[in-house]
């Protein structure tokens, strides 16, 4: 019996085993997954750096090249 998921997006039953786009239906489901991506609207949660912070960072990498 083939194991069939639901796609991410528009939610139709697909087989998993065989299916080149798999979690997602198709090629335009998975892209539009990747826009969302692009677009910042999945996010994943973090500890907030201050500014100072990612200017000493920038700063540490530049020094150790």
């Amino acid at each position: 019996m083939p194991h069939v998921v639901r796609c991410p997006i528009c939610r139709a039953e697909v087989s998993w085993e065989g299916n080149p786009h798999r979690p997602f239906c198709s090629e335009r489901c998975r892209l539009i997954d990747l826009g969302a991506w692009t677009e910042g609207k999945y996010r994943i949660p973090g500890k907030k750096l201050k500014r100072d912070q990612e200017n000493e960072s920038d700063e540490d990498k530049e020094n150790s090249s």
